[in-house]
């Protein structure tokens, strides 16, 4: 397939998957619009890249199905200057998108084979506002929090305590938590030191796995 199929591709993704299902965040639609999915998967299923649902990468975990990446990303409001901490690497797309709507990235992946080949993804696409370290995401990044926003891209029973420890105060924490067979998206706003929790859809996301588990 060549680029302008892609270009395509991502267009009618836009248009098609994420417009209908409520995203109107013009820079979230406009970053989903400019990254290559494409160069996120691997070669072997680039022609699926912007199918509607999630898609398997390398160490058994997966790539996101667009629609929860925009609204993930939505729900965090960014306004360009945040800094924040991902959880959760994975192939490096949902990382991108970060970098382009905010000022700086800090993201943590459990697999190192993933943040090397997330890191010569992001590196080649000349993103230069984006950290990467392999670790335990449950214990987070203390030494350059706090954080503005956290994105957890992996499902735990509840949100880690750590993670939310590293929230500023008014910052905004995104991820999917609950039992395996009933994860909910959650939007989690920290008002005086507490959780103001917003149930964004049901999901289902490889587990949070931590060095204890």
């Amino acid at each position: 397939m060549n680029a302008n199929k892609f270009s395509v591709d991502r267009e009618e993704m836009v248009e098609r998957q994420l417009r209908p299902r409520g995203i109107r965040d013009p820079g979230v639609l406009n970053a989903m619009r400019r990254i290559r999915r494409e160069a996120f998967v691997p070669e072997s299923i680039a022609d699926e890249a912007y199918l509607d649902s999630a898609l398997p990468i390398d160490c058994n975990q997966t790539i996101s199905q667009p629609v929860i990446v925009a609204m993930m990303t939505e729900a965090l409001q960014l306004s360009g200057d945040e800094k924040i901490l991902e959880i959760g690497t994975g192939s490096g797309y949902q990382t991108a998108i970060l970098a382009t709507l905010a000022a700086e990235v800090f993201s943590i992946e459990r697999h190192a084979e993933l943040t090397r080949q997330a890191a010569s993804r992001l590196a080649a696409l000349e993103y230069n506002n984006v950290h990467l370290k392999t670790g335990d995401g449950t214990l987070g990044w203390p030494e350059e929090a706090p954080f503005d926003r956290i994105l957890i891209t992996a499902a735990a029973a509840e949100c880690p305590p750590a993670l939310w420890d590293q929230l500023r105060e008014g910052g905004i924490l995104i991820g999917p938590f609950g039992p395996p067979s009933e994860q909910v998206l959650y939007e989690m706003h920290k008002v005086g030191g507490r959780q103001r929790s917003k149930a964004l859809t049901g999901c289902r996301f490889v587990p949070l796995v931590s060095a204890t588990t």
